[in-house]
């Protein structure tokens, strides 16, 4: 039986290239939200109300991001809702709104906000003590859970006003949208729940919240951006061809307007391109056949008795973006043999029982983890070792490459099936083989000679 991954005949090819263009026409659709190697992939927001006050309740929000591998990165995520009466925000700690709003009906106090749709974010680091609570000011970055459960949790508190004071007045709000900071997440209704319980420093008392509802937030990939943002290239040691990123994979180059690519040879690059910044400004990419920000190589380095080597490079050809916090996600089934991995950190994906053929990597703090903007240092690899299992290795039949690969939690685009490396034929593999054992037979009868 034949494996699906690469037909061997020319039917089999036209299969192929028919099933790929019905996948790459499928691939971004508004099932993506499911992820198959993230299956129960949100980001939960965790609304406490901690005590009553005179016309309205204190209330800490907290976001969990449950996504194994998909993080948010600087400028950060946006937290807006909509009130379900005419509710305002008399003060926050540890986040802000974007706006103040008409206050004019109020005399005296001001409130923070009197938006009937107020917009939140969280305050950068280096914000004061007092406006501080715990896990805010970051800046709106939440690290993946798989990479730093630590830092992929976000609070701010705020204090409401003009609202109910029991279980029986308050109104849940409506509406909550993510941005991070564009689309992407589709976020559902606010759900009550059991009240949250805390407990204090010493472990002696537990104390819970009057009332608490849950949001979730989902994540889809069509909905982030209709074209991919990454590609994948292949290499191997025993085929001197290199598959290239699919042409046109992220767009192509527009020859009416010069602008939409830059050439790395130009002698004018450095008044084009602007220092990366922290602001969503569009992607301004290195001009390529791809045209993609991101290109992830996998190279088969080497085979050993019981070993083999793969070469994994990362290059960023994005002029105005710094890649902070970056991973891979990468498919192979040797994955469940693992000897070594250098340089990047790792760790197993093993959503199914059973299946380990998952593996995700991101760079070492402060050495590697940071991709810098398209040049002559944006990119970052590592070497894979991975042991033989005699039971299914191969480099036959593209086995050695990879399934899928994401990075930053996107799914990158593959070349088609019937362009990967191939092994030199039968008789090539032969007279290789012959070459080998004929010089290792030199070799011995010219040390018999020296010592004779």
């Amino acid at each position: 039986m034949k494996p699906l991954w690469l037909p061997t005949s020319t039917s089999g090819s036209v299969v192929a290239t028919l099933l790929l263009l019905l996948f790459s026409c499928t691939t971004f659709t508004s099932t993506e939200a499911y992820d198959a190697l993230d299956p129960t992939a949100n980001i939960t927001i965790k609304w406490d109300v901690i005590t009553w006050t005179g016309d309205g309740y204190i209330a800490v929000v907290t976001m969990y991001n449950f996504q194994q591998y998909r993080h948010i990165q600087a400028p950060g995520w946006t937290l807006g809702w909509t009130w379900a009466k005419r509710e305002v925000i008399w003060n926050m700690l540890g986040g802000q709104t974007t706006e103040q709003g008409d206050c004019s009906r109020f005399k005296g106090s001001i409130p923070h906000c009197c938006k009937k749709d107020p917009t939140v974010v969280d305050l950068l680091p280096g914000a004061p003590y007092n406006q501080q609570v715990a896990n805010c000011c970051k800046g709106g970055v939440l690290n993946a859970w798989a990479q730093d459960p630590e830092t992929a949790v976000a609070s701010f508190q705020l204090i409401v006003g003009s609202a109910g004071t029991t279980n029986k007045t308050v109104r849940v709000p409506k509406n909550f949208t993510l941005r991070v900071p564009g689309p992407g997440y589709t976020c559902g209704p606010a759900k009550i729940v059991r009240p949250t319980k805390f407990s204090t420093n010493d472990k002696r008392r537990t104390t819970q919240a009057m009332m608490t509802w849950n949001v979730t937030c989902t994540y889809s990939q069509f909905l982030a951006q209709k074209t991919p943002t990454c590609c994948v290239s292949l290499s191997s040691f025993y085929n001197n061809t290199i598959v290239n990123c699919p042409t046109c994979t992220c767009g192509c180059q527009n020859k009416t307007e010069p602008g939409s690519c830059v050439d790395p040879k130009s002698p004018h690059l450095a008044s084009v391109v602007s220092p990366p910044s922290r602001a969503l400004n569009p992607p301004l990419v290195q001009c390529t056949s791809h045209m993609c920000p991101i290109r992830v190589h996998w190279h088969v380095k080497l085979q050993y008795k019981e070993y083999w080597r793969i070469k994994i490079t990362v290059t960023n050809f994005n002029y105005r973006m710094n890649y902070s916090q970056w991973n891979l996600v990468v498919q192979h089934p040797n994955f469940d043999n693992v000897t070594q991995v250098f340089s990047f950190n790792y760790k197993p994906l093993t959503p199914y029982e059973g299946l380990n053929d998952t593996g995700m990597l991101w760079g070492v703090k402060f050495y590697n983890d940071l991709l810098v903007s398209a040049g002559a240092v944006g990119n970052v690899q590592s070497e894979l070792l991975f042991r033989k299992d005699k039971s299914s290795f191969t480099f036959d039949k593209g086995w050695a490459f990879p399934r899928r690969i994401y990075f930053n939690g996107d799914n990158c685009v593959m070349p088609p099936p019937d362009a990967y490396p191939w092994l030199p034929n039968a008789s090539s593999t032969l007279v290789l083989s012959l070459l080998s054992s004929l010089t290792r037979i030199l070799a011995s009868f010219l040390v018999l000679s020296f010592t004779c």
